[in-house]
């Protein structure tokens, strides 16, 4: 399953080794080249604007004071989506809400449900019916659709196993399925 992610911005290496060398202003362009991928995740997983604000911040000061363990083997935008995942994860722990889990039995959920229907809502009604969901089960279903985790990442990050990673996602897809009347049988609102 191949999945585009706002993330990815070719960073030129000659920008990576100016940030590894102190270059503020190689710093700024890398801030701003993220700064709204890194929002919009920590708002997705979050659910709050100063939550959001708050993981950007965190994120940007662990890239600054940690990128000269970037190795390049992998492209800059994916090491710093793992850190930004990382703070949102985190903050989301540490919150009151936290990691509440929604008890999940397989037998509960339908296959069909795994599959988000393309014609879903318009995104401001799919926003707001994510902020319905449980913190964990948002974040499953964003880690999933929006930034193209698999099961065993995603299972790697929230500490549970691929089958819990499975049955959130189906279970929230479902939950957003009744929240905007959509039929799993057609992807059409009923």
């Amino acid at each position: 399953m191949s999945h585009s992610t706002h993330f990815a911005i070719d960073v030129p290496d000659s920008l990576i080794q100016r940030a590894k060398r102190g270059d503020r202003q190689a710093f700024e362009q890398i801030y701003h080249w993220f700064e709204r991928p890194i929002y919009t995740l920590g708002l997705r997983l979050c659910g709050q604007p100063a939550e959001a604000q708050e993981v950007l911040q965190d994120c940007m000061i662990k890239v600054m004071t940690r990128i000269a363990e970037f190795n390049g083997q992998s492209p800059f935008w994916g090491w710093l989506r793992q850190i930004a995942v990382n703070e949102a994860l985190m903050r989301l722990r540490r919150s009151a809400k936290g990691f509440m889990e929604v008890d999940v039995y397989d037998s509960d959920i339908a296959d069909s449900a795994t599959a988000m229907p393309p014609q879903a809502a318009e995104a401001a009604q799919m926003i707001e019916a994510l902020q319905t969901l449980p913190p964990l089960t948002r974040s499953v279903l964003w880690l999933y659709h929006v930034e193209g985790f698999t099961h065993e990442e995603i299972a790697r990050y929230v500490g549970k196993t691929p089958s819990f990673s499975k049955s959130q996602l189906a279970r929230g897809t479902q939950k957003l399925r009744n929240t905007l009347a959509i039929s799993p049988a057609t992807g059409t609102k009923a």
